[in-house]
C-alpha cells in the first residue's frame, strides 16, 4: 500500500463583491430578526432563517455585513487533521480574519459538525481587535470561557474542546457563497441576530425590509401598550382597519 502524501491547500477566495454601506446598516439596526424574517417571507424569501445556532450569551444582538467561511470535509490526500493545528495559520480561517474590517459578521458554514472548533479564544480576540461586530457559525467553537469575556456576540451550536481541522472538516474559502443552517448567505448580505437566531437579509432586499420594518416596529409599540391597557387582543394584533385609524392617530400626535 502507498503511502498518502497529505498536501494542505492554499486558501481559496472568492471574487469581489459590493459592501452594504454604512447609513444602510445603520438603517437597519433596529430591526428584530422576527420582523425581518417575517417581511423577507411576504416578499418571497422563506429561507433566511439560520436555522441551528444559538446565542453564547443570552441578550446578544448584532446586525453587520456578511464575511463568508466555507469549512469542507476533510479527505486523507488533502487535510488528515494531523497536526494539523500550526497549518492551519496558512488556510483560509487565518486569511479570512486579515479581511475583517469594523462592524463586520463573520458567518461559518462547517455542517452543524460536533467535533470542528471553527474559532477559539486566540481567534475571535483577533476578530474584536480588528472591530468586528460578531460571527454566525453553523457550527462550535472552543474556549467558550475565555470567548464569553471578550464580549463578541456569537452564535453557534455548541462548544467543542477540538481545534478548527482537528477531526472532520477544514477551513478551505472565504468570500464564497456559504450554506449556514440551511440557508444560503452570500458575502456582503446582511446579518440580523438577536435571541431569536440569525437572518440572512440579502443585500438588494434590505432597503424594502427596512422600509416595512419601520411601520411595523412602530404599530406594534402601539399595540403592546393598548394591549397592557386591557384591549382585546384580536383587535390590536395585526391591526384591524378601526385600530389602524386609531394607530394613525396616537402617531399623529405623538410627533405633533
Amino acid at each position: 500500500m502507498s503511502e498518502i502524501n497529505t498536501v494542505w491547500p492554499l486558501p481559496v477566495r472568492g471574487p469581489s463583491y459590493e459592501r452594504a454601506d454604512s447609513a444602510l446598516i445603520e438603517a437597519m439596526a433596529p430591526v428584530s430578526s422576527a420582523t425581518a424574517c417575517a417581511y423577507l417571507h411576504q416578499m418571497g424569501i422563506s429561507r433566511s432563517f439560520v436555522a441551528g445556532p444559538r446565542p453564547l450569551t443570552a441578550g446578544s444582538r448584532i446586525v453587520g455585513p456578511s464575511v463568508t467561511l466555507q469549512f469542507m470535509p476533510q479527505r486523507e490526500d488533502v487535510a488528515s487533521g494531523v497536526d494539523q493545528e500550526y497549518v492551519e495559520r496558512t488556510t483560509a480561517l487565518w486569511a479570512v480574519l486579515e479581511t475583517i474590517q469594523p462592524g463586520d459578521v463573520l458567518v461559518v458554514q462547517a455542517y452543524g459538525s460536533q467535533f470542528t472548533g471553527c474559532l477559539g479564544d486566540m481567534l475571535v480576540r483577533y476578530f474584536k481587535k480588528r472591530g468586528g461586530a460578531g460571527i454566525v457559525v453553523d457550527g462550535r467553537i472552543r474556549d467558550a470561557p475565555r470567548v464569553r469575556e471578550l464580549g463578541v456576540p456569537i452564535w453557534c451550536t455548541g462548544t467543542t474542546p477540538h481545534y478548527a481541522s482537528q477531526s472532520e472538516l477544514f477551513p478551505w474559502a472565504y468570500d464564497v457563497p456559504v450554506a449556514v443552517g440551511g440557508t444560503l448567505c452570500l458575502p456582503g448580505d446582511l446579518v440580523v441576530a438577536d435571541d431569536d437566531g440569525p437572518v440572512v437579509v440579502p443585500r438588494r432586499r434590505a432597503a424594502e425590509v427596512i422600509e416595512r420594518s419601520r411601520d411595523h416596529e412602530s404599530w406594534e409599540v402601539f399595540s403592546r401598550m393598548r394591549i397592557d391597557q386591557g384591549a382585546v387582543l384580536s383587535d390590536y394584533y395585526p391591526l384591524t382597519s378601526n385600530s389602524r385609524a386609531e394607530y394613525e392617530a396616537w402617531l399623529s400626535a405623538r410627533h405633533g
